[in-house]
């Protein structure tokens, strides 16, 4: 998933007008008389609230303190029962029997089973057009269906009873409670969508099955969320009402924390962690840990016919000084990436990074100069192409580096900076040269970030990569019963699309919060995910 998104102008126009002007205030917001109130930064405004459509983290922060999934995340970030309280599959590992709780939607509607056989059709529905369709397609019928080759009642998927939700797969999918955690598993309120459409995500009509409901949302300012009295396991929810706040500056954010105006926030500029380390500063309000992330620039070979060379594509890559960018540009623990798949990711048993990855960079620059020239390209008579970037903290501090080190094997780079929104758009679009992308792992599985270069992937296969080898290994790691087996077919596909370099790893993420020491519940995980329900304050406790 991005890493966070924001608004277009118009979209944000829009909104305004729909949902209450924007109010700037400054201050930590009124919290009713015998209430605990939770202040989130959360870094941009949500572009969506229905959950099969999202696709950044900061839309998922939101949605996960509002929705319960079959399978959800406990505080240490590991995966626990949600609304399924048991699940069991088939001999040959090709259906899978959810058992679900009795459980309510925020406005009393009983939630059932065939609430999650809708969201799975609806996902699947070509008119929808989810980006995320495809982490499904194991789904029986479900890549035909989505292709609108059969009809959404084709998806292997149902409901025996309202207790009871059934998946049917193509092949085993032993990972499958990881994907479970994901937004696009999550239920949707049937009757809520069938009446009021597209805007059942409105706070007038919103209903949710999850600790908290929106209440408002006020673009620019907060959505504010209460305390959902039909949440299964309302007696153990500590806060009774959140804010989440957009503010794409890491460093305002930073002061508001300081002044106690926000308790949480996600994110941190990377070249401030150390000083905020400092005695006299705030060292125990900093969280910085290894992350399941990666930075990465995919080159479009329908906007650049040299981008069709691999010549080319490897020596931009080669060229890259990821030492220097991750250790004297960020600063933060980033880790220099060669490879697509972060380190700690379950079920794998490592990258193998491409030829190149252990010479000198000196050596490195060499040979790239040298595959410039023999592509036609060189200082005098360089390659000239635009890249597009996010417009947040970090992508301005590296990519001018990049740049230079681009332009010395004879690739002139134009940067161009875009909100990350729209950014985004562009790229599944099509609409860019070379591009600035974060991928944060949908689920602990290498898959997450290997399906971004598959052929059938769709709009996030950014680059358009398309080889039979790798899509075959992919294929061939889906049937592999033996998990060592698969992790070691997954491997060898990513060493081919490394050395085949239709995108550059630059470096890998690490997650970086700053958490008021005074609330409690709160505790560093890997997938970086922290629901609201589990957080307190010092001295406090739930009512049950």
């Amino acid at each position: 998933m991005r890493p966070w998104g924001t608004w277009t102008v118009a979209a944000a126009a829009l909104a305004t007008t729909a949902l209450g002007a924007c109010d700037s205030g400054s201050g930590r917001a009124a919290c009713p008389a015998g209430k605990l109130c939770l202040e989130r930064g959360n870094v941009a405004d949500p572009l969506t609230l229905d959950p099969l459509k999202s696709t950044t983290i900061g839309e998922q922060h939101i949605l996960g303190d509002m929705f319960t999934a079959l399978v959800q995340y406990d505080a240490k970030g590991e995966p626990i029962p949600g609304i399924a309280t048991a699940w069991e599959t088939s001999p040959d590992g090709l259906t899978w029997t959810f058992h679900l709780r009795e459980s309510k939607w925020s406005d009393g509607a009983p939630l059932t089973a065939d609430d999650f056989v809708f969201a799975m059709q609806r996902l699947m529905d070509p008119k929808f057009a989810s980006e995320y369709a495809y982490i499904l397609y194991f789904v029986q019928n479900a890549e035909a269906v989505n292709g609108g080759k059969l009809p959404l009642t084709a998806v292997g998927v149902d409901a025996p009873d309202p207790r009871t939700f059934r998946i049917h797969l193509t092949h085993p999918v032993p990972y499958l409670l990881r994907v479970a955690t994901h937004t696009a598993m999550y239920p949707i309120p049937r009757h809520m969508v069938e009446k009021y459409g597209d805007h059942w995500t409105d706070p007038a009509h919103w209903v949710s099955n999850g600790a908290y409901v929106i209440k408002t949302w006020v673009l620019g300012d907060r959505i504010h969320a209460e305390r959902n009295p039909y949440f299964y396991d309302a007696k153990s929810v500590c806060i009774d009402e959140v804010n989440f706040y957009p503010g794409a500056d890491a460093i305002s954010a930073e002061r508001r924390v300081r002044r106690g105006e926000i308790d949480y926030n996600w994110d941190i500029q990377s070249n401030r962690i150390s000083y905020l380390r400092q005695p006299g500063q705030i060292p125990d309000f900093v969280h910085v840990r290894t992350w399941l992330g990666t930075v990465y620039i995919p080159f479009n070979p329908n906007a650049v016919p040299a981008f069709k060379d691999i010549r080319v594509r490897q020596a931009l890559t080669m060229a890259i000084d990821r030492d220097f960018v991750a250790g004297k540009l960020m600063r933060g623990g980033q880790l220099p990436a060669y490879t697509l798949v972060p380190p700690g990711i379950a079920s794998y048993p490592g990258s193998v990074p491409p030829h190149w990855a252990g010479w000198s960079f000196e050596r490195r620059m060499s040979e790239a100069k040298r595959l410039m020239a023999e592509a036609g390209y060189t200082p005098e008579h360089p390659l000239k192409f635009e890249l597009k970037m996010r417009n947040t903290n970090d992508p301005q501090l590296i990519y001018p580096a990049i740049q230079a080190d681009w332009r010395s094997i004879g690739a002139v780079a134009s940067l161009y900076p875009e909100e990350s929104q729209i950014a985004y758009a562009d790229y599944s679009a099509r609409n860019f040269q070379a591009a600035d992308v974060g991928w944060i792992a949908d689920y602990n599985d290498p898959l997450t970030f290997l399906y971004l270069m598959k052929s059938t992937t769709g709009p996030q296969n950014y680059s358009d990569y398309k080889n039979p080898a790798y899509d075959a290994l992919l294929d061939k790691a889906d049937h592999d019963v033996d998990l060592t087996e698969r992790g070691l077919d997954l491997a060898k596909a990513e060493h081919l699309g490394m050395e085949d370099a239709t995108v550059a790893p630059v470096y890998f993420y690490v997650s970086k919060d700053l958490v008021n020491p005074k609330l409690t519940g709160w505790q560093e995980n890997l997938p970086d995910w922290h629901l609201s329900r589990y957080m307190c304050f010092a001295g406090h406790k739930p009512p049950g």
